[in-house]
């Protein structure tokens, strides 16, 4: 076994009160770092293992300010930050087409602009400590698949990528970037994209792990990369999704009336 031990170091964690962004900040807990988590409303339980407790902050990561403040209060209390993880994100259903231009920008704002925003900020102080730092953007399968009613948000989650290639150049050595980008997550509010439990497992039968992945699963490659296994990782992306998914022309297939001899076509 070789042990991940993060004591002494710290992480933000933003949204990191529920779903993905609660699995990340329980493992960084978990492996001894002090976590700070963050978002708009303060949450009824925060993280906790080892009798500690995720720190909460009050901030909107659409607002540059309040992120400025969110670090600046982070490394006045802990003395340093050696880990961002700008998890925050997200999309209601919405159809490209009849979508307003200010939700189109809103979705960006938070899923690539907010998180460009932390990573800067997180910079600034990376650079002048000793260790450095490190940025861990939270990604999607979005980013590589057709994302229809969250089209803004694919694209979004897609610039995230380039973010991390060119951000792993600019900010070297002090500072390595990736990003993880998962697939299907089981969260406690699965049940709005794939609605009852048969419609979970279902989607579950289509991944090659056969199962979706847990937020503690994206939490675990988190302190993965932030740990000194990872000291040779940096821009690029790591893909969590069990596997991937069929193409969907296997089941079309599977499923289509045997044409003759079956012979293949040339």
């Amino acid at each position: 076994m070789i042990p991940i031990d993060l004591a002494g170091q710290v992480a933000i964690v933003t949204g990191g009160a529920r779903g993905v962004g609660r699995g990340i900040s329980q493992r960084f807990l978990e492996a001894g770092a002090d976590v700070v988590i963050c978002g708009r409303n303060e949450p009824d339980r925060l993280p906790n293992a080892g009798g500690r407790e995720a720190v909460f902050l009050r901030c909107d990561v659409r607002d540059a300010e309040q992120i400025d403040a969110l670090v600046t209060t982070t490394t006045e209390r802990f003395g340093r930050l050696d880990v961002m993880v700008p998890n925050a994100g997200g999309a209601p259903s919405a159809e490209a087409a009849t979508a307003s231009p200010r939700f189109h920008e809103k979705i960006i704002q938070l899923n690539m602009i907010a998180p460009l925003h932390c990573a800067q900020r997180a910079n600034a102080t990376f650079q002048q400590q000793e260790g450095g730092g490190v940025v861990i953007f939270i990604g999607s399968v979005s980013a590589y698949r057709p994302s229809p009613g969250t089209a803004a948000y694919g694209g979004a989650k897609a610039g995230l990528i380039s973010l991390t290639e060119s951000l792993a150049v600019e900010w070297a050595p002090r500072v390595r970037v990736v990003t993880v980008s998962a697939g299907m997550v089981r969260t406690e509010l699965a049940h709005l994209h794939y609605g009852s439990t048969a419609g979970v497992a279902a989607a579950s039968a289509t991944v090659p792990l056969g199962r979706l992945a847990t937020p503690e699963d994206v939490g675990n490659t988190c302190v993965f990369l932030a740990s000194p296994l990872s000291a040779y990782t940096s821009g690029v992306e790591i893909l969590l999704h069990g596997g991937g998914e069929a193409p969907a022309f296997l089941e079309a297939v599977a499923g289509a009336e045997d044409p003759g001899d079956g012979a293949p076509d040339d």
